[in-house]
């Protein structure tokens, strides 16, 4: 008769925790962890647009195709985008900051004064059959300009002068330039990357109780004086008591995710998307997902938000480049805050202020921006000088290709 050995499960648990902790340490680790994350999220995403809109692209549009094939014509675009990015020289990069924030600027102005409007704001461009949303642009353009200035003034940001001039007046142009649109929602995100970018160069903390008490100010005035945006406000504690206005959207989507159980229904075996959940491929997606892939498939997706939000920041404070740890530190920013917001508004757990989840939801003008500054961080994660090394030692030690006969 044998006994059981106590300490084999034990010692099992140490050798995998070893083992783990062993492949984190690799040099590459970020690396992976970034591509994988990425093009996992950017897969469910085609998936997920592919099923949330073929009701709505059936009946407007006479094929169920219809959108998920322009997601995938974005995709397609988006993909070289990226990889070039990732191949930027960083000098290049920072070359470009000032111009993209003076492009950012003017695509912003030119939605003041020509933007088309969309479900209550005005932040679209018609350029012909396409229209494009040049906030998304924005947001890229705006850290990249912010971390070259933040760079160049790396030894003299324990000034206050240097920490708000010019990027303070900088971000809060662009913001203005939004709100005039009424797109409330951006105006937050961007008003988020600012303060995010401020909390990484060291800014006193008093500055953050002062700017949220002034945008909690701002935004309760926008809100009240456009009656759509407060309903939406104060709906989303109680989405079914207006339930066939205002609370309509927001209750539809917590229908959506309650029926989904562990598992879900299915990929394509939503009911919610047939008409009851308004804007189910873009805004709401989330609440499709979890419909369809349940508790299991949102918590993946919360996961691969993480995972790129860990391995940027590894890079990040790894890195020796000033201005490659404030473009990291805005990007994460801006794409989990989005995620948050998003994730937030479908809960109804904030108001539905029209967020997209990043590489999920439908829409070029957001994808394109989230995957060149995905592409951007990959690079970076390439030239720390530990993976630039195994990168090099793994392409000498490939076997020369066949050689011809003589």
């Amino acid at each position: 008769m044998t006994t059981a050995n106590p300490e084999k499960p034990t010692t099992a648990r140490f050798t995998w925790l070893a083992a783990l902790r062993e492949a984190m340490d690799r040099p590459l680790t970020s690396y992976y962890l970034l591509i994988g994350a990425s093009a996992l999220l950017l897969l469910i995403g085609v998936l997920m647009v592919l099923s949330a809109s073929s009701v709505d692209g059936f009946e407007k549009h006479g094929s169920s195709y219809y959108w998920a094939t322009r997601q995938l014509i974005w995709v397609g675009l988006g993909i070289p985008c990226a990889w070039v990015a990732s191949r930027l020289p960083i000098r290049w990069i920072r070359a470009i900051a000032w111009p993209a924030y003076g492009v950012s600027l003017v695509l912003l102005f030119l939605v003041a004064l020509i933007g088309v409007e969309v479900n209550g704001n005005q932040n679209w461009i018609a350029v012909g059959p396409v229209g494009i949303q040049p906030s998304e642009i924005a947001k890229l353009g705006l850290i990249l300009w912010a971390a070259t200035v933040y760079a160049n003034k790396d030894r003299r940001l324990n000034e206050l002068h240097h920490v708000l001039m010019p990027v303070v007046p900088g971000m809060l142009a662009a913001t203005a330039l939004v709100v005039y649109g009424r797109d409330l929602g951006t105006a937050l995100v961007l008003f988020a990357i600012m303060l995010g970018m401020l909390w990484v160069v060291g800014a006193p903390g008093r500055l953050f109780g002062l700017a949220l008490s002034i945008i909690s100010v701002v935004a309760l005035f926008l809100a009240t004086t456009d009656s759509e945006r407060l309903e939406r406000i104060t709906s989303f504690t109680d989405p079914f008591r207006d339930y066939h206005n205002s609370g309509w959207q927001p209750a539809h989507g917590l229908f959506a995710l309650s029926s989904g159980g562990w598992f879900g229904q299915g990929i394509g075996a939503s009911q919610q998307k047939w008409g009851d959940l308004p804007e189910a491929h873009t805004d709401y997606i989330f609440a499709v997902l979890g419909e369809e892939l349940g508790l299991v498939g949102t918590l993946l997706v919360i996961g691969l938000f993480l995972t790129i939000a860990y391995a940027a920041l590894r890079v990040a404070l790894r890195t020796e480049e000033p201005f490659v740890r404030y473009a990291i530190f805005g990007i994460v920013i801006w794409l989990i805050g989005q995620m948050i917001i998003n994730i937030g508004m479908v809960l109804a757990l904030l108001p539905v202020i029209g967020i997209p989840l990043p590489l999920v939801s439908y829409g070029g003008s957001a994808l394109l921006p989230a995957l060149v500054a995905l592409g951007l961080i990959i690079g970076f994660a390439r030239r720390e000088p530990a993976a630039a090394r195994a990168l090099a030692a793994r392409k000498r030690s490939r076997p020369a290709g066949p050689v011809g006969k003589p």
